[in-house]
């Protein structure tokens, strides 16, 4: 009888190694994780933005008979939007922890430790999704007291949490690169500012894009959160679609990630120097 081969110590070397690196990077997820347990204070100062756009400023657009939403209320409409702009807004600003733990020399402990640099920067990346799904629950249960027309199966909400947690990590691994190139909170405080509004504006979160200029557009097709705002809008609201299709937004959101994750990595240990 002939005996099966026997498996090549390559391929077991392989799979511990990725075992490894999903276990480093889970790690330092769970490290940030563990920041949000112990402040929920900030989840409460983190739904006023939220509430403010979807009670004052869905409310009074909404009015607007002007702006073309399909078959969906305005209302509806930017539900998704403020849910990627709450995302956004908290994830933006994670540099800003990268450079508080370099001083107090947290930083300094990790670059020391045997894990990759690549699976620091994503485990940074993957703890601002958590922030972000925490925020995806705050906008859910404002739309269900303003009875938007949420979709709750199974298949869609799973579709949700990966939109939010994928373009949670792509401006949070963004975030951390300016942070190494700029160095100091004040800095990165203001770019941060400087870089939501356009991001915010520039996509499909409070209008359509067929109400935009030309230029714009243009702008608007390279925004990541422009895939975030098209995917969540066809998996949280009855009646809403995708205009890219949720294949080109995962796709290009997961583009993104890669992109930057391959760059932060390089420029991580900058940030000590």
């Amino acid at each position: 009888m002939l005996s099966a081969p026997a498996a090549r110590p390559g391929v077991w070397a392989n799979a511990g190694a990725a075992a490894h690196f999903v276990g480093d990077t889970l790690t330092i997820a769970e490290a940030d994780w563990r920041k949000l347990r112990h402040d929920p204070v900030e989840l409460l100062v983190r739904a006023v933005q939220p509430a403010l756009w979807l009670v004052v400023f869905g409310q009074v657009f909404g009015r607007i008979r002007d702006i073309p939403t399909g078959a969906i209320s305005y209302r509806d409409f930017l539900t998704p939007g403020v849910l990627a702009q709450s995302g956004l807004f908290v994830a933006i600003f994670y540099g800003i922890s990268a450079i508080w733990e370099r001083d107090l020399g947290v930083l300094q402990k990790y670059m020391a430790s045997p894990v990759s640099r690549v699976a620091l920067v994503l485990g940074k990346g993957l703890s601002a999704g958590v922030r972000g799904v925490s925020q995806g629950v705050i906008v859910f249960l404002l739309s269900i007291f303003l009875r938007v027309d949420l979709r709750f199966e199974l298949g869609a909400m799973v579709g949700v949490l990966a939109a939010i947690v994928l373009a949670s990590a792509v401006f949070a691994t963004l975030s951390l690169i300016v942070s190494c190139l700029v160095k100091t909170r004040e800095r990165m405080m203001g770019i941060g500012q400087v870089l939501t509004m356009p991001l915010f504006f520039a996509s499909n979160a409070i209008y359509p894009v067929d109400l935009m200029p030309g230029w714009l557009r243009v702008i608007s097709a390279i925004n990541p959160l422009t895939y975030q705002v098209d995917a969540l809008r066809s998996l949280m609201i009855v009646g809403g679609t995708s205009v890219h299709g949720l294949g080109i937004d995962f796709a290009v959101l997961a583009g993104f990630l890669a992109l930057f994750v391959a760059i932060g990595s390089r420029l991580y240990p900058s940030l000590v120097a």
